[in-house]
């Protein structure tokens, strides 16, 4: 097993103890955060011309594309700001939330309201999209940093930020579908998925327990609609009444974002109630993680694949097959708290598991960070750091909560 900064992992020997054992992980996983993640995109991330963070980045940190995804503006911003009130009061990481949240709100918002999804490197608009994703990463990034700085004014404008999601969302014709709803309508797991953690976020740093009831309509609408016991799967799109669809997106499994949903359900019952004192959640976050692991891993070559379908068919995307990084990551987040919630080894196995695949295969050990992209046996697809979606989101809040749970668990 290795991490990323050119040391070994240390083997324990057999006499140690399982507390010890997860120690060593976190540890380590905070070792990785602060001395190679955090540092990498401290040092090539800030543009301190135009503003704003350097996010398209090649594999030694040199910035390849000058264009400015917002939503990942919002992630880096969100993570600066989470590990100030976290980790430690570092005024370089508050100067660098500033930073992005700055930009973002010079340059981040249409007339409407609504965000940009990319933008030149002077502001100018590009593209925005139909999704409502970007808007949801801007309000977890003023939320957190409202919360760090103290600033009223951006906690305010990330509630109302929010405000404007739902009603977008609760309105028909207000965000454009996919496809022509007349011949055909369908429904996405990311979006209760999303709007799930987004509220988690707005809960915790605006102090406001009113978003429980969102998270409440969330979670039933993921057991409801989205999990299907028939696939032993999650489904990653489902007609509105819930319905199986079947057509290539019908029969999609994207195990890295139900895997994903999973761990935020635990979390939640975690934080609510407690694992024991509410079984149903605590079930229903097992089986999407149980169902996702064994429809995602790949039994020759190992990883977390990205697509699969649900009866078998050959998958559509040709890239279905490969390895990217956030599903690892959301794995080893899913597979801490799976064994937190039980105390079943089987699934501190699977977090070994998946840690030494990921931790072989994807870091640089050169120039730091990961790499984000793999072909199905492991070879590096490309070389880049950053693009309009990979940036420092899933790394380190993955680096973050993994040296969290392993704390609590290791006692």
């Amino acid at each position: 097993i290795g991490f990323c900064l050119n040391r070994p992992f240390s083997p324990l020997f057999p006499m140690s103890t399982f507390a010890e054992e997860v120690a060593e992980y976190g540890k380590n996983y905070k070792r990785d955060l602060l001395e190679d993640t955090l540092p990498f995109w401290l040092k090539h991330g800030i543009d301190t011309e135009d503003g704003g963070y350097h996010i398209c980045l090649g594999e030694e940190g040199n910035p390849i594309n000058p264009d400015r995804p917002m939503w990942a503006h919002g992630r880096f911003a969100w993570l600066l700001a989470t590990l100030y009130t976290t980790v430690r009061q570092d005024d370089e990481w508050l100067k660098q939330a500033k930073h992005g949240i700055d930009f973002i709100q010079k340059y981040g918002f249409d007339k409407d309201g609504r965000m940009f999804y990319s933008i030149t490197k002077d502001g100018k608009p590009l593209r925005k999209r139909r999704y409502i994703f970007t808007e949801t990463f801007g309000v977890i990034a003023l939320a957190a940093y409202g919360k760090a700085a103290g600033d009223e004014q951006a906690k305010k404008q990330a509630k109302d930020l929010f405000a404007l999601l739902q009603n977008h969302l609760a309105t028909p014709g207000m965000l454009e579908p996919k496809v022509n709803p007349e011949t055909r309508q369908l429904k996405g797991l990311a979006i209760p998925m999303i709007t799930l953690v987004t509220c988690q976020e707005l809960r915790l740093n605006l102090g406001d327990d009113s978003y429980n009831s969102v998270i409440d309509s969330c979670i039933e609408e993921i057991k409801r609609d989205f999990v299907k016991d028939e696939f032993k799967a999650v489904l990653e799109c489902v007609a509105p009444d819930g319905s199986f669809v079947n057509t290539f997106e019908g029969r999609a499994i994207n195990p890295g974002h139900a895997i994903e949903a999973g761990w935020f359900i635990l979390h939640e019952t975690k934080l609510r109630y407690g694992f024991d004192k509410k079984p149903e959640w605590t079930e229903l976050g097992l089986k999407i993680i149980d169902y996702s692991l064994e429809q995602g891993w790949d039994e020759e070559y190992g990883g977390i694949i990205n697509l699969k379908d649900a009866k078998g068919y050959e998958t559509t995307e040709y890239w279905a097959d490969q390895k990217f990084w956030w599903p690892q990551c959301e794995a080893l987040i899913a597979t801490l708290l799976a064994y937190q919630a039980t105390k079943d080894m089987k699934y501190w196995n699977w977090h070994k598991k998946i840690h030494a695949w990921a931790y072989k295969h994807f870091p640089d050990k050169k120039n730091g960070e990961w790499y984000g992209y793999l072909a199905r046996d492991g070879r590096v697809s490309t070389k880049l750091k950053g693009n309009m979606w990979k940036g420092p989101f899933h790394i380190p809040r993955a680096q973050l909560v993994c040296s969290q749970l392993c704390e609590e668990i290791s006692g």
